[in-house]
């Protein structure tokens, strides 16, 4: 494999412009059917996600295959891997970001927003907007039931959201032995673990399906179910989409093992892969603790 001493510059690429197309669309989709879901009416919304989500997907498979024939070309030097670490780490970092945002949302609402709408604290003022609204969390009596009806109950976190973590916490486990085993050059032990962490991966993606169509068929707990609802979807929603694509990930990275792909030396595509990986664990465990516990 050839050595390159100078940081590797691609050609021009059509990828970027078609996935800010992509992410455009995706994005117009889901706001407007949120939009036309709480009033009521009939949307196009799902018509231009479902397009939006076909053009990423497309994006990812062009763009991702490129990147995979550039690196088994031997274009990438030491430089470059360095590169792709501390991308990837950032990437991460500005995920971990995006989660801190909704936690803090749902802090200020648990601790600061509602108990003032409730009459506690110095803006206790606000109480005078609901006089007979007695704060609770979680909100199962909002302060205004005809604008925002409370779900009638909330999901127990110790049947549907307990087996999810440990699926979760094991598949953590599985792609660990899975990493060890690509580093000692074990192929078999590598496909199995690797196998079975994507397994796990689809099997909470299925109770989460679960769990969220008892919510809005059995429970009443809806997006528009008050902020109690709002902030759980919004949590769980964007997690249950991270998991999707670390699954999706690690997926491909199973199909490369299979064609022969990583070695103990070459192997920065599955590592950055399995640090995804254990963000989204590490995210659900504050989630099952902080959304679904306490």
């Amino acid at each position: 494999m050839a050595t390159h001493e100078h940081y590797y510059v691609p050609a021009q690429s059509k990828w970027p412009i078609i996935a800010t197309v992509g992410m455009f669309i995706t994005m117009y989709g889901l706001g407007t059917w949120f939009i036309d879901m709480k009033a009521g009416r009939e949307s196009h919304g799902p018509i231009f996600f479902a397009i939006g989500g076909l053009i990423v997907a497309y994006i990812m498979f062009g763009w991702f295959g490129t990147v995979i024939k550039e690196s088994r070309a031997g274009l990438y030097s030491a430089q470059m891997d360095r590169s792709f670490r501390w991308g990837m780490s950032w990437f991460i970092f500005s995920e971990v970001m995006f989660f801190v945002a909704f936690f803090g949302a749902l802090f200020y609402v648990r601790n600061i927003t509602g108990p003032a709408l409730g009459g506690e604290g110095p803006k206790g003022i606000a109480h005078m907007l609901w006089p007979n609204f007695q704060y609770v969390w979680p909100l199962l009596h909002t302060p205004d039931p005809t604008l925002f009806p409370p779900p009638k109950e909330i999901i127990d976190p110790w049947h549907l959201p307990l087996i999810n973590t440990v699926l979760l916490v094991s598949s953590s486990v599985t792609v660990t032995i899975a990493h060890h085993a690509l580093k000692k050059g074990h192929r078999g032990a590598l496909k199995l673990w690797l196998a079975l962490t994507v397994l796990l991966g689809l099997a909470f993606l299925m109770l989460q399906a679960m769990e969220y169509h008892e919510a809005y068929t059995e429970l009443g707990l809806t997006l528009g179910s008050g902020i109690y609802g709002a902030t759980f979807f919004m949590l769980t929603g964007f997690h249950g989409a991270h998991v999707t694509i670390g699954t999706i990930i690690l997926f491909v990275m199973l199909m490369r093992i299979l064609r022969g792909h990583f070695d103990a030396e070459h192997q920065f595509g599955f590592e950055a892969a399995s640090w995804y990986w254990h963000f989204v664990d590490v995210v659900w465990v504050g989630l099952f603790v902080f959304v679904y516990v306490l």
